[in-house]
């Protein structure tokens, strides 16, 4: 049966700050994923239990972030126009600073980059994420969102509950939490394009790793070597437009 998203994965110089940073954000725990590693979960979260919630895992890598922008991005929810301007400012105390990704002036919400550079939005208040909590969205740049809605639609258990010219959205058929939305971006992919974040898929208890990760090939996926060697338990794919994501083992 498809996947379920499981967690966002960040990668950091300084995994702890940057744990730190988005556990303060999104008022959820901070707690150790072992060496090199911290998970940021909303409270009560447990991965083995299949669910709505989306957690974070920010793992430490050496080399700190390109210049270039990330092709997948956090949209975090607010309930009003106070609590916009306030949670901006929270997170500027937190270590966040402003970011221009070419938004321009008069667009309602506020673009931001964590500790380490990786750009986020801090959204007006929408009726669309009255209940999605903090996470409002994992936002993923494409050139065709239709296309990436019918993959993506395929590879996971979450239903696709909205499209349009420009857009398409993705979201958990109970309805709750957090979307996965794919947006149209003008122009071509950079040629590097920062590897920074990316979401992590858990079969479901009984579903074999190795089947669905041939079945996620059958749909278009493509392996990608990031230099993990063949010696981890999960398996790193790229969709049709070369966004990174892995499939995780439930061992």
């Amino acid at each position: 049966m498809p996947l379920r998203p499981m967690q966002v994965n960040v990668k950091a110089v300084d995994h702890v700050a940057v744990g730190r940073f988005w556990a303060q954000a999104l008022g959820w725990d901070a707690v150790s994923a072992g060496p090199g590693g911290t998970a940021v979960q909303p409270p009560g979260f447990d991965w083995r239990a299949p669910g709505t919630a989306v957690a974070l895992d920010v793992i430490a890598v050496p080399d700190p972030k390109p210049a270039a922008k990330n092709r997948v991005h956090l949209d975090l929810a607010t309930t009003s126009p106070a609590q916009q301007t306030e949670l901006i400012a929270r997170l500027k105390s937190l270590g966040a600073t402003p970011a221009d990704v070419g938004q321009g002036d008069d667009v309602p919400w506020t673009v931001l980059a964590d500790p380490e550079g990786n750009e986020f939005c801090v959204l007006e208040p929408r009726e669309t994420y009255r209940d999605s909590g903090p996470l409002a969205a994992v936002v993923v740049d494409c050139a065709d969102p239709h296309a990436m809605a019918r993959f993506w639609g395929e590879a996971i258990d979450w239903t696709v509950v909205e499209t349009t010219g420009e857009a398409a959205r993705l979201r958990a058929a109970q309805g709750i939490g957090p979307y996965v939305e794919f947006l149209r971006t003008p122009g071509p992919p950079t040629a590097a394009p920062a590897r920074r974040i990316h979401l992590d898929l858990l079969p479901y208890p009984g579903d074999d790793q190795a089947a669905e990760t041939d079945r996620l090939r059958a749909l278009g996926a493509t392996d990608l070597d990031l230099g993990q060697g063949p010696e981890v338990s999960w398996t790193v794919l790229a969709d049709p437009e070369d966004h990174e994501f892995c499939v995780l083992s439930l061992t």
